[in-house]
Order: C-alpha cells, then sequence, then structure tokens
C-alpha cells in the first residue's frame, strides 16, 4: 500500500512495525522511526532495528519521506506523516483501530499525496511473507504474559514499555 519507498517513515514501533522495520530494512529501504515523544527507549530500539533516524512523532524527520505506515492507533498522527511526507508521498494507516482523524488543512494533501487504510491482508500476502521472513531474517521480540496478567500487559503497552508484541500465553494440560 505505501508503494516502493526508499525513504520510509514508521509511526508506532510495537508489534507489526517491529517486524515491517526489518524487511524494508532488508530491502535497503531508509528508516525513519516515530515514538511517543520522550521515548528514548522505543528510539534506541527503532535504531537496532535498522532506523537511521528516530524521534518523536511530534518532530519533523531530517528530510521528507516517500511514504509513512502508522501503526499506532491515534488519528491525531495522521496530519503529522501527511506533514512529513515529500509531494506525491502516501500516507498508509495500518492498525486495526484508530481513533478519530482530527480535521486538517487541504494544504497537507495538496500536491498528490495520499492517504489510505488497510483493512487485511491476503492469503498470498502471508505465503510471500513466510516465504521472505527466513531470508531476512525476521527476529520477533516479544514479551509473554500470563492470562491473569493480561490488565497488566495492556497497561504495559499503553506506557509504551513493550519492545516488539506482548503476547498472553493460556497454560494448557492435558487430559486424560
Amino acid at each position: 500500500m505505501a508503494g516502493d519507498p526508499h525513504r520510509l517513515g514508521i509511526y508506532g514501533i510495537g508489534a507489526a512495525a517491529h517486524i515491517v522495520m526489518q524487511v524494508a530494512a532488508h530491502e535497503g529501504r531508509r528508516l525513519f522511526a516515530f515514538t511517543r515523544p520522550g521515548d528514548g527507549a522505543g528510539q534506541a530500539f527503532a535504531r537496532r532495528l535498522g532506523a537511521e533516524w528516530a524521534g518523536g512523532s511530534d518532530e519533523l524527520p531530517p528530510e521528507p519521506l516517500d511514504a509513512a505506515i502508522i501503526y499506532a492507533p491515534v488519528g491525531a498522527l495522521v496530519p503529522a506523516a501527511l506533514r512529513a511526507v515529500a509531494k506525491g508521498g502516501s500516507v498508509v494507516c495500518a492498525g486495526i483501530h484508530m481513533s478519530d482523524v482530527p480535521s486538517l488543512p487541504y494544504s497537507l494533501l495538496w500536491g498528490e499525496r495520499s492517504l489510505r487504510s488497510v483493512a487485511n491482508l491476503t492469503r498470498a500476502d502471508g505465503v510471500a511473507f513466510l516465504a521472505l521472513a527466513p531470508r531476512v531474517p525476521v527476529r520477533t521480540h516479544v514479551r509473554t504474559f500470563r492470562l491473569e496478567e493480561a490488565n497488566v500487559a495492556l497497561a504495559a503497552l499503553r506506557r509504551g514499555e513493550i519492545e516488539g508484541a506482548a503476547v498472553i500465553a493460556i497454560e494448557t494440560h492435558d487430559v486424560v
């Protein structure tokens, strides 16, 4: 959906984004990562994943982007990402849910910028990714929580304390 960008911005470095960043770096794309303002740990994580620049979502990158993908569920990032992309660039909203997008001046879309959303991927997308993942190689970062810690996991996600993905593990027992 983002096309074939040379300079790719990623907003929200979580479960999906940390995988996409590895693939994009493998493909030779220049990565620019955006985290919550002041999130030094998240920015360091993004640099370890291949970002040449990492900063707060309230900042502009050092140069205009060809495309940006927003994973964070924050509608206010749409105008910020549109400001960061060059004319002809695209912004993709890739989260399952996003808060309302605020009103924005037409000048942010003008210049043939595009704004789109992704509802879901196809089976073919999954097959292609699974073939590519070992060649990258994709390394997932996962923090596991027990089912009874689900609220702890959600709180840690909200505070930005998770590198990669939070996973809820349900213990299973053999039944005789």
